[in-house]
C-alpha cells in the first residue's frame, strides 16, 4: 500500500513539475509575443473587410466605370512639365471607342493613424496601421496608361467613390500584402512598408528614405521617426490652423495648391488627391486667395 502511495505522490511530483515548466513557458512567450492584441499584423481579407460586397458592387458600376472612362480620356502631358498632350477625342458615351477593362477586385489601403503619430497610440500593428480605404486597378493599360479608383467608406457603412489617379502603384503595392503580414503606406512621402509581427521594412525608395537607409526598423523606432517628422503638423496643430494644411509636412506645390474636394480625378504623379476618411484628408488652404 505504502509503495502505490509513494508511486503516486512521485507521478504527482512529475505533474506538478511538467505544469510549471508549461505556466514558465507559456510566461516567457507571452513576455515576447506580448498581449493578445499584439498578435502579428496581417492584412484583412476580403471577408473581414466591412461591406466588400457594397465595394465589389461600387467599382462594377456603371456610375464607377464611366467616371474611369472619363478620367482616361482627360489629356495627359508626356515628356515632363511642357510636353505634349495626348488627347482622346469626347464621345456621348464615355466609354464609347475605348479598349475593354475590368476594374480588378479592390484590396485595403493601410496607412498608419494618427494617434501613432502623436505617440498617444502604443507601437502595436492594431494602434498602429487602420484600413483607410480601397483600392483597385485597371485590367489592362489604355493608351499605355493605368489608373487606380480609390473607394472610401460612406457614412452608416459602404464604399463610395473617392478619387481615380494615374497608375497603379497604390493598388500593386497594397496587394504585396502576404499571409501573416501587412502592408501600409505613410502617404505623406508616398512611402509604402510590410509589417512583419512588429518589424517594419520598405517597399520603395520612398520608404528607404523614410528609414534612413536602414534595411528595417522595429514599429517602436518607426513611430519615434514619423513623431519627429509629423508630430507638430497634426489637424489642430499651429502648423494646420496656420492655413499650411490639415496636418503633416506639405510635399509638392501641386499638393499646396489642390482645392478641397470629395472626389477629385488626380492626374499627373504629382497630383494631390482627396483622402476621404484617412489619416491625413489633404483639405490644404492656402491663405493666399481665400477669404
Amino acid at each position: 500500500m505504502r509503495d502505490t502511495e509513494m508511486s503516486s505522490k512521485r507521478t504527482g511530483s512529475r505533474f506538478s513539475r511538467l505544469s510549471i515548466v508549461i505556466a514558465l513557458s507559456a510566461s516567457a512567450l507571452l513576455s515576447v509575443v506580448g498581449p493578445a492584441h499584439a498578435a502579428p499584423a496581417k492584412d484583412p481579407l476580403p471577408a473581414d473587410i466591412p461591406d466588400y460586397q457594397a465595394a465589389l458592387d461600387a467599382v462594377k458600376s456603371t456610375d464607377v466605370r464611366n467616371a474611369v472612362c472619363r478620367f482616361l480620356r482627360t489629356p495627359v502631358p508626356t515628356g515632363g512639365v511642357g510636353g505634349s498632350v495626348q488627347t482622346i477625342p469626347e464621345t456621348a458615351e464615355p466609354c464609347q471607342d475605348l479598349p475593354v477593362f475590368t476594374i480588378k477586385d479592390p484590396v485595403a489601403r493601410n496607412e498608419i493613424t494618427p494617434g501613432f503619430v502623436a505617440g498617444t497610440a502604443k507601437p502595436l500593428p492594431t494602434e498602429a496601421v487602420k484600413l483607410t480605404q480601397l483600392v483597385s486597378s485597371l485590367s489592362t493599360t489604355i493608351n499605355g496608361r493605368n489608373a487606380t479608383v480609390m473607394l472610401a467608406p460612406t457614412q452608416g457603412g459602404g464604399w463610395h467613390l473617392a478619387a481615380i489617379r494615374d497608375g497603379d502603384s497604390d493598388a500593386t503595392y497594397a496587394g504585396k500584402a502576404t499571409l501573416g503580414t501587412l502592408v501600409f503606406t505613410e502617404p505623406q512621402i508616398r512611402g509604402w512598408y510590410q509589417l512583419k509581427l512588429t518589424t517594419v521594412e520598405p517597399l520603395n525608395d520612398e520608404a528607404r528614405q523614410g528609414l534612413g537607409g536602414q534595411a528595417s526598423v522595429s514599429l517602436s523606432d518607426y513611430q519615434k521617426l514619423v513623431k519627429a517628422r509629423y508630430a507638430d503638423k497634426l489637424p489642430g496643430s499651429e502648423y494646420d490652423t496656420d492655413g499650411f494644411s490639415s496636418g503633416y509636412s506639405t510635399q509638392r506645390k501641386a499638393d499646396d495648391d489642390a482645392p478641397s474636394a470629395t472626389l477629385l480625378l488626380a492626374s499627373g504623379s504629382s497630383a494631390a488627391l482627396a483622402l476621404v476618411g484617412g489619416a491625413a484628408v489633404l483639405r490644404r488652404r492656402r491663405r493666399a486667395g481665400t477669404g
